[in-house]
C-alpha cells in the first residue's frame, strides 16, 4: 500500500517533535547530573515537574536515561517520514519493523504514563510531548502495515476516531488524577 500524504506528514512532524523533546530531556538531565540544585526548564509547578520525574528509577529504566532511546527511535521515525514525503517506496518488512518498534514504544510510554500519574505523582511536559506523538505515529504505521486487509481497512477508516478517543482517555486520566491541584488554580 502506498503511504498517504497524511502518513508522511504525521511521521515527519511526530518524529521531529519527539526528537526535540528527547533532546531537551537529555540536555536537562545532563544539567541536573552536573548540578543537583539545577531546576529544569520544564519544572513549572508541583504537578508539571520534569525535575521530579527525572530523578526517579522509572526515568532510567534500562540503566541510562530513557530519552536516549527516544533520540534513536524518533530519528528513525523522522527519516521514515522524510523518505515517505519524498515518495520513496519502503518495503513491507520495513513497515513491519517500524510498527513493531512503535508498538513497543507505545507500551513503554503507557507504562510511563501510569507511573507518572499513580506512582510518581508528577508530569513532565517534555515527556507528554513524547506521549502525544507516539500515539499517532503508531496509528499511521499500523495503518500502513495493515491497510490492505479487510480488518485493516476498517482500522484505517476509523484510525482518527480511535486516536481521538485514545487522547481523551489519557487527558481524562490526567484531569482526574490531579483534579485536587487543578481546583486550586481556579479562584
Amino acid at each position: 500500500m502506498k503511504p498517504a500524504r497524511a502518513t508522511a506528514w504525521v511521521l515527519t512532524v511526530g518524529g521531529f517533535l519527539g526528537l526535540l523533546a528527547a533532546l531537551a530531556l537529555t540536555i536537562e538531565r545532563i544539567e541536573l547530573l552536573q548540578d543537583a540544585s539545577y531546576v529544569p526548564s520544564c519544572s513549572l509547578n508541583p504537578v508539571l515537574s520534569c525535575g521530579t520525574v527525572m530523578t526517579t528509577e522509572q526515568a532510567a529504566l534500562f540503566g541510562f536515561p530513557n530519552p536516549i532511546i527516544g533520540i534513536v527511535a524518533f530519528t528513525v521515525v523522522l527519516v521514515t517520514g522524510v523518505l515517505t514525503l519524498a515518495r520513496i517506496a519502503l518495503p513491507h518488512w520495513y513497515w513491519l519493523g517500524l510498527t513493531l518498534g512503535t508498538l513497543l514504544g507505545a507500551v513503554f510510554v503507557h507504562w510511563l504514563i501510569y507511573e507518572s500519574l499513580y506512582v510518581i505523582g508528577a508530569l513532565c511536559p517534555y515527556c507528554m510531548v513524547v506521549w502525544a506523538v507516539t500515539m499517532p505515529i503508531l496509528v499511521v504505521a499500523l495503518s500502513q502495515l495493515v491497510g490492505n486487509s479487510r480488518v485493516g481497512g476498517l482500522f484505517v477508516e476509523w484510525r482518527w476516531t480511535i486516536l481521538a478517543v485514545w487522547y481523551a482517555v489519557v487527558i481524562a486520566a490526567i484531569g482526574i488524577r490531579f483534579s485536587d491541584y487543578w481546583a486550586t488554580l481556579v479562584p
